[in-house]
């Protein structure tokens, strides 16, 4: 499926929108939802984190203000292209919107310094509000995902200061495991077996009185060790 550009020209008082989403009838409905609102211009449409990351390097100046982007892209996932957008055009906000809602998910997705998280049932006002929220600089959870990112921070208070009984390897493992490595891909990265990083894993769980990995990636966002 090609992505289409907008040929007409946007008010400076407009917000340019890249929509990255690999399923047409997503990006049509996007378009027609927010077609209603004349502050929006639509600046870009792209199906992949990569085309989007070359289409904007092709450009004199970065063609939008901010990305609505789902997670789940062919290729190039949607945290990763946040993370190469935020690095190279810091300046452009990133909002995901995602059927995605593991702790897993969204730890990743603010590790990578995104603006805003959005899920794709919500109302039409809320994601507008979540767009009209990050042009300002705030950052925009969804409401029950802001509820949970604060139950996580209010039941691990008393976790502050494991983050230093864990070694500089273990720290590596959890950074990458909140980037969405797999075992392997943590193996493959750091250079050692799948079963080091399990052992690794283990002592991480331990010392941070976790239970599972997604719950470790989680402690690791509230620990700052991402």
């Amino acid at each position: 499926m090609s992505s289409a550009d907008h040929g007409q020209s946007s008010s400076p008082s407009k917000i340019k929108i890249a929509i990255v989403e690999d399923h047409q009838l997503t990006r049509v409905g996007l378009k027609l939802a927010l077609a209603h609102y004349p502050e929006i211009h639509i600046g870009l449409e792209c199906v992949t984190g990569n085309e989007l990351i070359n289409r904007i390097a092709l450009a004199k100046e970065p063609p939008v203000q901010l990305v609505l982007m789902d997670i789940g892209l062919p290729g190039l996932s949607g945290v990763d292209t946040a993370q190469r957008i935020k690095e190279e055009h810091p300046q452009i906000k990133v909002l995901m919107l995602t059927s995605k809602d593991s702790d897993a998910t969204i730890a990743a997705a603010l590790s990578a310094k995104c603006d805003g998280y959005c899920l794709k049932d919500s109302p039409v006002e809320s994601l507008i509000d979540a767009i009209r929220s990050v042009m300002k600089g705030n950052i925009w959870l969804e409401p029950s995902i802001a509820r949970r990112v604060v139950k996580v921070y209010v039941d691990n208070s008393s976790e502050s200061d494991k983050s230093g009984s864990l070694t500089q390897r273990e720290t590596e493992v959890l950074r990458l495991l909140v980037q969405g490595l797999s075992n392997q891909g943590i193996a493959d990265a750091l250079n050692i077996s799948p079963e080091t990083v399990k052992t690794h894993m283990r002592k991480v769980m331990e010392k941070l009185s976790v239970s599972d990995r997604t719950q470790a990636a989680v402690a690791a966002l509230k620990l700052g060790l991402v």
